[in-house]
C-alpha cells in the first residue's frame, strides 16, 4: 500500500491545527504542563523545540539514506541529543534566569515524542524541502499550544502578561494557576473548548427515528408489497 500523498500545502498547515501536536495527538504534554506557568517560559520552550525539530529534521533527512534501518532510532535520539545540548548551552549562556525556570525540562526535549514520531513518520522518509515544511508547521502548532496555556496560567495565575499587569489593582490572582494543579485546569478548558469548537463545524447528520422493537418499517415498492402479501 503506497503512503498517502500530500501537497507542501498540506505539509506545513496539518501540524498548526488539524493534526495539531499537544491539542490534537496529545503529545509533548509534559513540557506542555510543566513549564506554562508563565508566558515567557512558555515561548522559551517553544523556541528550543522548534530549533530541535527544524535541525533534526533537516540532517536525518539528508542522511537518511545512510542510516542503517536497525539502528535508526538510536541515530534519530543522538541527532536530537545533538541539537539539544546546543539549545542547553545557549540558552545557560544568553538567557540564565529563563534557562534556570527551564530546569531539567531542556534535557528532556531529547525524549519528547512529539519530535521523535516526526523523524520516525515524516523526516525519515521525504526530502529535505519537505520535511522542513513539516517541522515548520508542528512547531507553530506546538507554540500555539503552548502560548494559549501560558497565557491563560499568567493573566489568571499573577494578573500579568510578560510581566506587566493587565488586570488592574484590584484583582485577586488565582495561585492554582500557576501550580502543578492549574496546568491540568488551563489543557481540560482548552481541550473542552477544541472538542466544543469541531463539534459545531461538523454538519448535523439526519439520523432515522428509531423504530419500536418488533416494528418493520416500509422503505420501498418491495417491502410494500411483501406486507401486503403477508397480511
Amino acid at each position: 500500500m503506497s503512503p498517502r500523498q500530500t501537497t507542501p500545502t498540506q505539509d506545513l498547515m496539518r501540524g498548526v491545527w488539524k493534526e495539531n501536536p499537544v491539542l490534537i495527538q496529545m503529545l509533548g504534554l509534559c513540557p506542555a504542563l510543566a513549564v506554562t506557568n508563565t508566558v515567557m517560559n512558555a515561548i522559551a520552550m517553544s523556541a528550543a523545540t522548534t530549533f530541535v525539530l527544524l535541525g533534526s529534521s533537516l540532517l536525518i533527512s539528508l542522511l537518511k539514506n545512510h542510516i542503517p534501518k536497525e539502528v535508526r532510532i538510536s541515530a534519530y535520539i543522538l541527532i536530537i541529543a545533538t541539537f539539544v545540548t546546543v539549545v542547553d548551552f545557549s540558552l545557560n549562556a544568553l538567557a540564565p534566569l529563563v534557562h534556570k525556570e527551564l530546569g531539567a525540562f531542556i534535557a528532556l526535549i531529547v525524549c519528547n515524542c512529539m519530535i521523535l514520531a516526526r523523524q520516525e513518520a515524516f523526516a525519515s522518509k521525504q526530502r529535505v524541502g519537505r520535511s522542513l515544511l513539516d517541522a515548520v508547521g508542528t512547531s507553530a502548532g506546538f507554540t500555539i499550544a503552548l502560548l494559549m496555556m501560558g497565557i491563560s496560567r499568567e493573566v489568571l495565575g499573577n494578573g500579568t502578561f510578560l510581566g506587566v499587569n493587565v488586570m488592574g489593582p484590584h484583582f485577586e490572582p488565582w495561585i492554582i494557576m500557576i501550580l502543578p494543579p492549574g496546568a491540568y485546569f488551563a489543557i481540560g478548558f482548552i481541550l473542552l473548548g477544541v472538542g466544543y469548537w469541531q463539534e459545531r463545524k461538523q454538519p448535523p447528520t439526519k439520523r432515522p427515528r428509531d423504530w419500536p422493537h418488533g416494528v418493520r418499517s416500509s422503505t420501498g415498492p418491495a417491502d410494500s408489497r411483501r406486507e401486503r402479501q403477508v397480511a
